[in-house]
């Protein structure tokens, strides 16, 4: 025998209506927002101008809200319907003025004033009736009742006023520059089109602001895609900025902000939401929010509609995003390849030129003019970029006349040139000291130089004077030369390190860089492929590969990307100007140019 179970029915309700009352009251999580609803209270009252006084009377801090608006619709006797607000929580007379075609009103839950729980102890509300007469209704926290009684004042009075006192021991410090900057952002575009004046007087912080719509950085997008759904317009205001993790679009909703960040919801994480470069509000007026804390979007079908239509936006925005972070990396990467540069042409000076004279910057002078002789000063070329032509014939011959920031000032460093050298065993080396200012010009006059050996074997030509001439002992060794610069009571020292090897290894290089110049690079995608970088010797280039797992890893900070990419031309160019070394002598080199080019990184 079977039976039939039949399906029961009934509808939800509350089981205890103070309980619900309780947990829709302290449900508003940020005083500020509560601070925001009480003054769209206001604009949604018509108020045109609205004043949030801060202060303390009897040892109580409080908080007091005064606007010029409709006040409480009144009752048929009269009087301000208070008691409708009171006892129909859930049920806002706001939703049926909106129904009956009230225009510019935001709110609609009927649950706003209770969020005072959240701000202080207990709630004053003032409104005057049909006749004039004061009227006031006294809500405490935690208490299920409400009072309604008259109140004398001696002035009429036009509007409402709300007072909230004491405050709650962990808001008395809220100041009136953070309400300020609050309302700005949270009420802009209910501010902007509604005219309304708010003026904040910080009795506590003596200081009276007035809150003024936000006003966003950058430059503001002109047509942008226009933004439809079937539930109505969607109006945008996007500015591009300097990339910043700052920088984001709100959301809004009828011109109140519902979420600083439209990247809080998980279905805009990712390009261009979350790239940095905009600021700006998308506002969705048809939205549902959640009642409790009017912070928050409801997850539904009119949600998925804004998002659909904004893909015409969000493509829009990934063009910007891609032509902005070409030109950043396009700027980044000639700053980088500026500081790589700068980096090894010091590290070539201060190698030995016996091996790492490859772009023969040691013989060239200040503009790339090939200096006769084969020892040519060194102290010419040390600020000369490599790639920089000579001047035309006419400009070289006339006569140039310094200016005053030309002329060189006290004597504040001096170097020794070439400051490592690799000399055969029995043969000589010159020597020449280069003193300097502060501001790394050279100083040709009234500066005395003494030279000695400070360990090592050899000697040297003479004791003084800006040249010398080194001449190595019969066996190999080191030699560490000091040279002294002064000037007055001015004194400088350098060193120059001298290898005496009984041979010299020449580069087996079949390129001829020194006419060429210090490589340029460029990027290329190669992800999945191992080569981090290679040399395109017929464009003096070094190709890098931005789809290296080592790139990606560099680029995360700036000064690990410029340490990488001059390894990557150590490694380039020690193997293409030390061809037939073996491997261990290879990276031998590679470490010694590594470790001076990176010492000049900046």
């Amino acid at each position: 025998m079977t039976s039939k179970t039949k399906a029961s029915q009934g509808r939800l309700r509350i089981g205890d209506d103070w309980n619900a009352i309780t947990i829709i009251a302290l449900s508003q999580n940020n005083p500020l927002k509560a601070i925001a609803e009480f003054v769209e209270n206001s604009i949604d009252a018509q108020a045109s101008q609205v004043t949030i006084i801060r202060g303390k009377e009897h040892g109580q801090h409080y908080l007091k809200i005064i606007d010029d608006g409709n006040g409480i619709p009144c009752a048929q006797d009269g009087t301000p319907n208070f008691a409708y607000v009171a006892t129909h929580i859930c049920d806002s007379i706001k939703r049926r003025m909106k129904q009956e075609g009230g225009l510019n009103i935001q709110g609609e839950f009927g649950i706003g004033l209770l969020s005072f729980w959240t701000v202080g102890h207990k709630l004053t509300m003032l409104s005057s009736g049909a006749g004039g007469k004061i009227y006031q209704m006294i809500m405490e926290k935690g208490k299920s009742g409400y009072s309604i009684m008259p109140r004398a004042h001696l002035l009429p009075m036009k509007g409402a006023q709300l007072i909230i006192a004491p405050l709650l021991a962990g808001i008395r410090s809220l100041s009136g520059e953070k309400i300020q900057l609050y309302l700005a952002a949270e009420l802009r575009d209910r501010i902007r089109h509604s005219g309304v004046k708010i003026r904040i007087v910080d009795h506590a912080g003596h200081v009276e602001l007035d809150v003024e719509p936000r006003r966003y950085s950058g430059q503001l997008l002109h047509n942008l895609p226009v933004i439809s759904t079937p539930l109505g317009d969607v109006y945008a205001e996007i500015y591009l900025s300097e990339r910043s993790p700052e920088n984001a679009i709100s959301l809004f909703r009828s011109g109140t902000r519902v979420l600083p960040a439209i990247t809080t919801l998980d279905i805009f994480q990712g390009e261009p939401w979350t790239s940095g470069y905009f600021q700006g509000i998308i506002d969705a007026p048809f939205l549902h929010l959640t009642p409790g804390t009017r912070d928050g979007i409801i997850h539904d079908e009119k949600l998925a509609q804004l998002c659909d239509a904004l893909n015409p936006l969000r493509g829009k925005l990934e063009e910007i995003v891609l032509a902005q972070s070409s030109a950043e990396e396009e700027r980044a990467s000639r700053n980088i390849l500026r500081s790589v540069h700068k980096a090894f042409q010091e590290a070539l000076m201060v190698l030995p030129p016996e091996e790492y004279d490859w772009f023969d910057i040691h013989k060239q002078g200040p503009r790339g003019q090939a200096k006769p002789g084969a020892e040519a000063s060194l102290s010419s070329v040390e600020d000369a970029e490599t790639k920089i032509p000579a001047f035309p014939e006419a400009e070289r011959n006339e006569p140039k006349q310094k200016h005053f920031f030309e002329f060189a000032g006290a004597l504040f460093s001096v170097r020794a040139s070439p400051s490592s050298a690799l000399v055969p065993v029995s043969e000589k080396k010159t020597l020449r000291a280069v003193a300097r200012d502060k501001s790394r010009r050279q100083i040709e006059t009234g500066v005395s130089f003494s030279w000695s050996i400070a360990e090592g074997t050899g000697r040297l030509e003479k004791q003084e004077g800006e040249m010398n001439i080194f001449y190595a002992a019969a066996e190999p060794g080191l030699t560490r030369l000091t040279v002294t610069a002064a000037q007055g009571e001015i004194v400088c020292e350098a060193e120059s390190l001298i290898t005496t090897v009984d041979s010299l290894i020449k580069s087996e290089s079949d390129i001829d860089l020194s006419r060429k110049g210090l490589p340029g690079y460029t990027l290329e995608s190669a992800p999945g492929q191992s080569w981090r970088a290679k040399y395109d010797t017929g464009r003096n280039l070094i190709i890098i590969n931005k789809g290296h797992r080592d790139y990606v890893y560099a680029v995360k900070q700036n000064a690990r990307k410029v340490r990488y990419i001059c390894r990557l031309y150590a490694k380039e160019l020690v193997s293409h100007n030390f061809r037939g070394l073996p491997v261990d002598q290879l990276l031998e080199h590679m470490v010694e140019l590594s470790l001076y080019a990176e010492d000049h990184l900046k």
